[in-house]
């Protein structure tokens, strides 16, 4: 994009588009059931056999045939798990059954161990009996049948899809590569977590924050620590980086010592946009490297967060083979809120029983705010005031704030 027209504001819904166009998913690769929860499914998988693979039954008691009952009943035998009867049952006779043995050959109903009373060397229906013919029969491919398709690519897989691949006959699964995300926190003022920082210094807490946002999103994310502001570190951090996506944390403004502009200049970057119509996090720098999307946050911590949800979560998912898209719901406001501005806004926000309000502190760097919050109320471009009771949207925060 040229550099003149980089100066005016983007509305948001153009800068997302701009960015993930040309983002497809990452390359598959295969891994054992063991290691594919929480990953994402690469292609359609289909059952490579029928579940159950016979009829067998639900409950113990006595397989029999239905045109039979009451009986009496000549016990022939026993179907337990694993261990099927091999014989073909005979009117007048039963098989003593148990859960998951194979129903027998003859037989096409199980009557309750409940209703039946063994006397010498048979059974009688004691009680209510089986309801309909069938009963207590879980049928061969009740649950899927070879040949069916059983997931959707583009999944990302939970511990009951793990169990009804390796009951589909699978013991590995195509899944898209994690997008690898490497985080760069530059600045002479930030240090470390844990150390004491001195004059003028403020503690890095951009890069624990981000990191668990990206892995919460699917992405193998790596710190190489604060870099200093010096052109050549910073350089150095950037093309040294073994990742998709580069993501900078400050410094993605115009004033004399933000670095991020010219040294991705100077590698030769691609910078799409920067300046968006949004609110927090109006600075954003974004491009491509080498074949690498770079993306450049803005320093402030809530900025960096909102802007990191709404951009770069959206990008890890749509390389890591997900259609991308926070989780938006609409709920009633509890408190009133004013008219807003020309950009849209995201206000740190509660859920209560009466519905949403916002926090009255909406300073970008108050990161107490934001992790009180559990959504983030969108209000749209020149929005008017909304009253008590107004439907809002609101991006919920659940899934970034859920410890798995």
């Amino acid at each position: 994009m040229a550099a003149g027209r980089m100066t005016g504001l983007l509305p948001f819904e153009a800068a997302l588009e701009q960015l993930l166009a040309g983002a497809a998913s990452l390359p598959a690769q295969t891994l054992p059931l063991s290691d594919a929860y929480g990953r994402v499914l690469a292609a359609p998988l289909a059952a490579s056999l029928t579940q159950p693979p016979f009829a067998a039954a639900a409950m113990d008691g006595y397989a029999v045939r239905w045109a039979d009952l009451p009986g009496p009943f000549t016990l022939v035998g026993t179907s337990a798990a694993g261990h099927g009867w091999p014989g073909v049952m005979t009117p007048g006779e039963a098989v003593r059954i148990f859960t998951g043995a194979p129903l027998p050959a003859g037989a096409d109903t199980i009557a309750v161990q409940e209703d039946m009373t063994a006397k010498d060397e048979g059974v009688h229906l004691s009680g209510e009996g089986p309801p309909h013919q069938g009963a207590h029969v879980r049928g061969a491919g009740q649950d899927f049948q070879a040949g069916d398709i059983l997931i959707a690519a583009g999944t990302r897989l939970a511990a009951a899809h793990l169990g009804l691949a390796a009951a589909a006959g699978h013991g590995t699964l195509p899944v898209v590569r994690r997008p690898r995300v490497t985080l760069i926190a530059n600045g002479d003022e930030l240090v470390r977590p844990g150390s004491t920082p001195g004059p003028d210094q403020i503690i890095s807490s951009n890069p624990a924050m981000l990191a668990a946002l990206f892995a919460a999103a699917g992405a193998d994310v790596s710190d190489p620590g604060i870099i200093p502001d010096h052109p050549g570190a910073l350089a150095a951090a950037v093309t040294g980086a073994d990742a998709d996506i580069i993501v900078t944390i400050g410094g993605a403004s115009v004033g004399d010592h933000d670095l991020v502009v010219p040294v991705l200049r100077t590698l030769g970057a691609d910078l799409d946009f920067w300046r968006i119509a949004m609110r927090p996090g109006k600075l954003l720098l974004a491009g491509t490297l080498g074949g690498r999307r770079v993306i450049g946050l803005p320093g402030n911590p809530v900025s960096a967060f909102v802007t990191a949800l709404l951009f770069v979560v959206p990008l890890i998912e749509r390389l890591g083979g997900r259609a991308p898209g926070t989780q938006v719901l609409r709920l009633p406001l509890a408190a009133a809120l004013p008219a807003n501005g020309a950009r849209r806004d995201h206000l740190r926000a509660r859920r209560t029983p009466d519905g949403v309000t916002a926090f009255e502190r909406q300073d970008s760097a108050l990161l107490s705010v934001l992790a009180a919050a559990d959504v983030l109320i969108i209000r749209p471009p020149h929005a008017t005031a909304a009253q008590i009771g107004a439907i809002v949207d609101c991006i919920t925060l659940d899934m970034f704030q859920t410890v798995f």
